[in-house]
């Protein structure tokens, strides 16, 4: 099996330009994502590792880090097209690829190895992302959290056997005599870290869809997927407490980051 990892890394960004040259904590937010790839697929074969981007700046500092660059057009309007134009720059052909953010420092390298070993295991998978059980006190930050920045954080509603139902940039579900559940450590809460693994045969459907109702509505492309009656199957990550982060959104949540580095 063959796959690719890209990284999607838009230096335009409406609401923070230049995000993926950010410092955190003396390294950019590019070189932290880069690092996570790395260690991901050190003990790997076949896999290709590769950056995104439409901006120069981007590319030359992806060279720096001596990782491979892939100029992509302006007119992406999703990582997910991003990914899929990269994905046919590269003189190869794969079977499964994931697109890993290139404003999510802190994902875990588990995360793409547990994806990878999943599509591995079960190639009718069509598309599979990570998600997080939220302790009591990740869920009461996450709250904290989103006062000051609403669009950052993700939540997933999931089935028994791991399918998604549903992603919000509200916290989902709603928690009716919360008290009555607070007795165990871990809330019914998911969220939801942003990277996706496709078989390249799905990636290429996505990507011809128009854009769905409730992905506009929401800002999450992965509604598209569901919108389409395309399944999305999740893995559930382990984390130690107080290590679950988001991507990073806005200024504020690089101050965030780095108080975890602290």
């Amino acid at each position: 099996m063959k796959t690719a990892i890209i990284i999607p890394a838009r230096y335009a960004s409406t609401r923070f330009p230049g995000k993926p040259l950010t410092m955190i904590g003396g390294q950019s937010m590019l070189s932290r994502v880069v690092d996570v790839a790395r260690k991901a697929i050190e003990s790997l074969d076949n896999v290709t590792l590769a950056v995104a981007t439409e901006d120069e700046r981007i590319l030359k500092h992806a060279k720096e880090l001596d990782v491979q660059a892939i100029m992509t057009s302006n007119d992406c309007k999703t990582g997910s097209d991003r990914v899929l134009e990269a994905l046919k720059k590269l003189d190869n052909e794969y079977d499964f690829v994931i697109g890993l953010q290139g404003d999510a420092p802190f994902t875990p390298p588990e995360a793409i190895q547990q994806m990878i070993e999943a599509y591995q295991n079960n190639n009718a998978i069509e598309v599979v992302t990570p998600v997080i059980n939220l302790r009591w006190s990740e869920l009461d930050s996450l709250r904290i959290q989103k006062k000051i920045t609403p669009f950052s954080g993700t939540t997933a509603i999931i089935n028994e056997q791991g399918r998604a139902l549903w992603f919000s940039k509200n916290i989902l579900p709603a928690i009716r005599k919360e008290e009555e559940y607070r007795t165990d450590e871990f809330s019914p809460v998911h969220q939801h870290i942003g990277l996706y693994g496709y078989a390249v045969k799905t990636l290429e459907k996505f990507v011809s869809l128009p854009e769905g109702h409730y992905e506009k509505l929401e800002g999450l492309e992965q509604l598209r997927l569901l919108e389409n009656n395309i399944p999305i199957q999740t893995i559930k990550l382990n984390v130690p407490v107080g290590l679950v982060q988001s991507g990073i959104d806005s200024p504020e949540d690089v101050a965030r980051a780095e108080r975890l580095l602290e």
